[in-house]
């Protein structure tokens, strides 16, 4: 496929050298709190674990979320690239959607903000241009310690932002951005010009993988949901372009039930047999260039 359009998360890092998911679990609770106050844990889901943490933190030591996410931003910023970055670039994808706040898939941090509109906490528009491939940083970016997506508060107004712009339309103050719901634009053949990451979800072939898609993704899977209900249950707009679901094929029975349902919501999943994960990933790469 000639410039694919992807959604990546943070597991194409593991195979990076240097700090793991929960090595920054720890160093966040040890920044902002003493030794022993928060029990971390797998059952924990991780929108709702971030709340504790701060707001702990705010009682016990007067910290503000500012330096917090501050701290998190530097910290993640230190994730190297490794060469399975290198190979998605060679793909030279026409769009590269991630959940992950550092700069690992660009292999550079950006100049600029190249998005419609600048945006302090949300990311509707958050885009990074860098030769011909654009950049969406869907859960905010470290250059913007206040973007990054983590706690159920900043899920429950990204998840807004995002509803206003596919159902009711946007109130930006920008004239830049526009007014009408993408679902309205659609529906009146007005043009979509890919000003958001959220029109490519409806209207061109995404490639899904690193991403684990646990449910506490509650904008991404009301996403999903609502983009399955206009085809098969309203059928208001056209949609008619396709969602495809990468997955080791020895996780898939421990993920049935999540891959049961991805299905139910229109998602094509792709069960990937391989020795190890840098094979999986250059497997998963092989069959995207040769769509």
């Amino acid at each position: 496929m000639k410039n694919p359009i992807l959604l990546i998360g943070n597991d194409i890092n593991n195979m990076s050298k240097g700090q793991s998911w929960k090595d920054l679990l720890n160093d966040i609770v040890k920044f902002c709190l003493p030794d022993g106050c928060i029990q971390l844990d797998d059952r924990k889901p991780f929108p709702l674990l971030y709340e504790e943490i701060f707001l702990t933190a705010i009682r016990q030591e007067h910290i503000r979320e500012v330096e917090l996410k501050s701290f998190i931003a530097e910290k993640t910023l230190k994730i190297e690239q490794n060469d399975i970055h290198a190979a998605i670039r060679d793909l030279a994808p026409a769009h590269i959607l991630t959940t992950n706040y550092e700069f690992t898939l660009e292999g550079e941090i950006p100049l600029q903000n190249d998005g419609l509109i600048l945006e302090r906490i949300f990311s509707i528009f958050r885009k990074y241009k860098i030769g011909d491939t654009n950049y969406w940083h869907i859960h905010g970016d470290c250059l913007n310690p206040l973007s990054i997506n983590l706690g159920f508060e900043h899920y429950g107004g990204q998840l807004q932002q995002m509803r206003n712009y596919v159902v009711s339309g946007t109130t930006y103050t920008s004239p830049q951005a526009p007014r009408k719901s993408l679902v309205q634009r659609i529906s009146q053949h007005s043009p979509v010009t890919d000003d958001s990451w959220l029109d490519l979800f409806f209207t061109q072939d995404i490639h899904i993988f690193g991403l684990s898609l646990d449910f506490v993704e509650t904008d991404l899977w009301w996403l999903l949901t609502y983009r399955a209900r206009q085809k098969f249950q309203k059928n208001t707009i056209p949609v008619k372009n396709a969602l495809y679901y990468y997955i080791p094929a020895e996780l898939a029975p421990g993920a049935k039930f999540k891959l049961e349902m991805l299905v139910a919501n229109d998602v094509k999943v792709i069960e990937i047999t391989a020795a190890d994960k840098r094979a999986y990933y250059e497997e998963v790469l092989r069959k995207i260039r040769k769509l």
